[in-house]
């Protein structure tokens, strides 16, 4: 049986859906707020729907910020979701000030003016490289998206993009930590085969033979 995936509970996440899709794999889930067990876990998945700055408080206040940056400094695969992925990041332009999590460098981004926001609804990725978070993804596959910003890695920290009006970073990471601006747990085929994926992923960033 795969190990325990921790999803942190900051009171903003889509914590069903999350924990349905990866006990449908065989996976089992807690789902906590405790600092200890954040920081402890195997796996950990930061979901979110919701406002960046609001996300980063709910974190801070409820001292979980420490906790996830010592579960992914200790080696254990990370993956934000969404929002998730965008707390991920150094700062964003939504909430001027909140600081983010820091473990991916770079900053968050609204959609370009013009562009239909939230952009809510099914993309093709494009230029998908060759990481272990997406084995067996090949371009032109399609995930559900909802959001209104986007991730800004640096260059090599990225995986994979889509397109809403314009391009946008679907994928990024480096080593343990990787984040998806998709919703995988709603994305059928292609997000199981991510979440497969995260599943296979060892301390490090390693994957399982």
């Amino acid at each position: 049986m795969s190990a325990e995936i921790v999803v942190v509970d900051y009171g903003m996440g889509n914590l069903a859906s999350v924990r349905n899709a990866f006990e449908r794999l065989g996976a089992p889930v807690r789902l906590t707020s405790a600092p200890a067990e954040v920081a402890a876990a195997a796996r950990l998945v930061l979901p979110g729907v919701g406002a960046f700055g609001h996300a980063v408080e709910e974190i801070d206040r409820r001292g979980l910020r420490q906790a996830i940056v010592e579960a992914a400094g200790g080696g254990a695969p990370v993956l934000g979701i969404c929002l998730g992925m965008q707390l991920l990041f150094d700062e964003s332009d939504e909430s001027p000030g909140a600081r983010g999590l820091g473990l991916v460098s770079g900053r968050v981004r609204r959609l370009p003016a013009g562009v239909r926001v939230p952009h809510v609804g099914w993309n093709r990725l494009e230029d998908v490289r060759p990481v272990p978070l997406l084995a067996g993804v090949s371009a032109g596959e399609y995930l559900y998206f909802v959001h209104s910003y986007h991730a800004e890695p640096e260059a090599e920290q990225t995986a994979a993009w889509a397109e809403h009006g314009a391009r946008f970073v679907a994928v990024a990471g480096r080593g343990n930590v990787w984040g998806v601006q998709a919703h995988p747990e709603k994305s059928q085929r292609t997000g199981e085969t991510i979440l497969r994926n995260f599943l296979g992923l060892e301390p490090g960033g390693k994957t399982h033979a």
